[in-house]
């Protein structure tokens, strides 16, 4: 038995059955124990690999296409260039590499960095060495300035909440014990105003999830897009509207169940865009995009043919099934999403549609 599921299993027998979302938030967080706290889960070796560790273009398209929206707000200056969540620094870096060319734009940017886990901290000061970034610990921290940002699979491990109709309620999925063990269970149903809503497109047994810190960090983004301009591009898996159960977790790259292993696997759930999208006023949202219909606007194939030129052999091979992996519906291409924000009135970002 792992120290957090003792720690958990004492709790929920003292206080009885916790929601999802604090489950999720300690399971991903927690100083000894936690998921994210305790160490680097990117890359081969992890339990999962993101878009940035796949291939280099991925950052260098999203990298211009935050530079062509600089320029097309007037290259305001200084200006933050922030990324929520920035795992082992790769995605920033290949964003500097790609924008290194572009006048002004360097000179102008201020890197920060919102991450809240000690251990992956470490290794992106080590990735970023050379640019000097600041951290914080939430988005709130982040300076009154123009902000460029990029949030890559950030979204889909904040702490959500599962309701299940019955008729005219919600009944919350929990998790309490059984026989000693972690167990699912449900609270009785009650009236929940946020999701009157979802009377509408839903029946008795379907189940919705919601996620308050998804919306509160969109809300601050918006916000401040709007007051000061920028763009953010959030890329994640999920869809425009949330329904089913989509509470997952993954181990060694494998999917396991998420009362498993609490602690040792990471959990994550689909965003759900629609509630992004209504959180970021007074800022303005693009167009829900998939992912591949996204990266091959800004031309990730002719990118990919140009770096193909180069290689040979297994080297070839590789990149040839990272361009797939990114762009093809049965891979990433579909499932991931991408929406950009940006002030009222102004240019939608490249790759997106108003």
């Amino acid at each position: 038995m792992s120290g957090l599921r003792d720690i958990l299993t004492s709790r929920i027998a003292q206080t009885g059955p916790m929601s999802i979302a604090d489950y999720m938030a300690t399971c991903l967080m927690h100083p000894e124990h936690g998921y994210y706290s305790t160490r680097d889960p990117f890359g081969a070796q992890g339990d999962f690999i993101t878009a940035p560790e796949i291939s280099q273009m991925f950052g260098e398209l999203l990298g211009l296409c935050l530079a062509q929206s600089w320029l097309d707000q007037g290259a305001p200056k200084p200006f933050t260039l922030a990324e929520l969540g920035p795992g082992r620094g790769t995605l920033m870096a290949d964003i500097l590499r790609a924008t290194a060319r572009v006048p002004g734009f360097h000179d102008a940017a201020h890197i920060h960095l919102v991450e809240a886990s000690p251990t992956l901290r470490q290794v992106q000061a080590e990735t970023l060495k050379d640019h000097a970034p600041e951290w914080h610990d939430t988005v709130t921290a982040l300076p009154d300035a123009p902000l460029f940002l990029v949030a890559n699979e950030f979204f889909d491990a904040l702490p959500i909440r599962q309701f299940i109709r019955d008729g005219d309620g919600w009944a919350e999925r929990v998790i309490g014990l059984s026989d000693g063990q972690l167990a699912f269970g449900r609270t009785d149903a009650l009236p929940l105003s946020e999701l009157d809503h979802r009377l509408e497109d839903t029946k008795d047994g379907d189940l919705v999830e919601t996620c308050t810190p998804a919306q509160t960090i969109m809300a601050h983004i918006g916000a401040m897009i709007g007051a000061h301009g920028g763009t953010a591009l959030i890329i994640d898996y999920g869809d425009w509207r949330s329904l089913g159960d989509t509470f997952q977790a993954l181990q060694a790259q494998k999917k396991v169940g998420p009362l498993d292993n609490p602690g040792n696997a990471d959990l994550t759930a689909h965003v759900d865009f629609e509630a992004l999208a209504k959180s970021c006023a007074p800022a303005v949202h693009s167009r829900l995009t998939p992912q591949g219909v996204f990266l091959e606007r800004l031309g990730i194939t002719p990118r990919a043919q140009a770096l193909a030129a180069k290689l040979s052999g297994d080297a070839l091979e590789t990149h040839i099934a990272a361009h797939r992996r990114l762009t093809h519906p049965d891979e990433m291409g579909l499932l991931f999403k991408v929406i950009g924000i940006t002030p009222d009135a102004s240019t939608t970002p490249p790759g997106l549609e108003p």
